[in-house]
């Protein structure tokens, strides 16, 4: 494992960082790449789902491949932070068209085991990673072209939280949010507010100059227009729920009380069937045809007061 106390390497390396907006989720995907060697990696993807028909399509994702292709890029890399609950990957579709290895952190073992006792999946249905290509495990390096990059472990939204650290850029996914808008929720079945603020105080470990880039924004009260991206030093300085020298408990405090006045995600019943199946569909083992299931009065079953 490389040395993280000494970045300069890092930022000798500056990926270029193209962004791609999805309003219907409030989703930002992400191409990075090493323009040296033309690598790129693809982060969180979304795979357009229009519930009321229950219709899959791909405008997000093609947009992708369209930028890619023009680029002339190739992918090495199709990577997911974590399990997402308020869109589907299309990681899988991605793959198709354009190869690449998908990632993910081990824990995704965790979220497969909780969820597959939530939407009583069959035996059929394997709680062992193997859907990816990739499992991280904390601090694991690997390169983009010639970009050192590593991982970090950073549970608490859910237990299978990753970031990734390419080059001088930071790739938080739902872990934190812009500064105005603050951290993510942790009443997700394995989340934790506890597990979340010791998270957080990793990637705060880091050095400020690195960029940071978000998976979400929500464009909160007073600002006009959605961004997503940012530094460590100002998340460290201005982030609304946990600004640097917060204390641990009335973070905790903060989180859970804030939780507790949520509803679920509109995707969410959709979003965890297939994204703990790295972006495929589940499908009724006797006719093969794609099938979604809706538990009720279950884990998803919450009211916001």
């Amino acid at each position: 494992m490389t040395e993280k106390n000494n970045y300069k390497n890092y930022f000798e390396h500056k990926p270029v960082v193209q962004g791609f907006f999805d309003e219907r989720t409030n989703t930002i995907s992400y191409v990075v790449a090493d323009t040296e060697t033309k690598k790129c990696a693809i982060i969180d993807s979304v795979m357009d789902y229009e519930p009321h028909g229950a219709t899959l399509f791909f405008e997000n994702a093609d947009a992708i491949i369209d930028y890619v292709k023009e680029k002339g890029y190739e992918v090495e890399w199709i990577l997911e932070t974590h399990v997402h609950a308020d869109h589907l990957s299309a990681a899988p579709y991605l793959k198709e068209k354009l190869g690449g290895t998908m990632a993910i952190g081990k824990y995704i073992v965790d979220v497969q085991n909780i969820f597959g006792k939530v939407f009583n999946e069959g035996t059929e249905f394997q709680r062992d990673g193997s859907q990816f290509d990739r499992l991280w495990s904390d601090g694991d390096d690997f390169t983009l072209g010639n970009i050192p990059a590593f991982v970090m472990h950073t549970p608490g939204h859910t237990p299978a939280d990753m970031v990734y650290v390419i080059g001088d850029a930071v790739f938080a996914g739902d872990t934190m949010f812009m500064p105005d808008y603050g951290t993510a929720r942790c009443d997700f079945p394995g989340g934790s507010s506890s597990t979340l603020y010791e998270s957080t105080q990793k990637i705060f470990a880091l050095p400020d100059e690195m960029r940071m880039f978000m998976c979400h924004d929500y464009l909160p009260e007073g600002r006009t227009e959605y961004a997503w991206e940012t530094t460590v030093g100002e998340q460290k300085k201005n982030n609304i729920h946990l600004k640097q020298g917060t204390d641990g408990e009335r973070f905790k405090k903060m989180r859970d009380d804030r939780d507790e006045a949520l509803g679920m995600p509109k995707l969410i019943i959709p979003s965890i069937q297939v994204n703990m199946r790295a972006g495929n569909m589940p499908k009724d083992k006797e006719t093969g045809s794609m099938m979604l299931k809706t538990p009720v009065n279950s884990a998803f079953s919450k009211q916001p007061k």
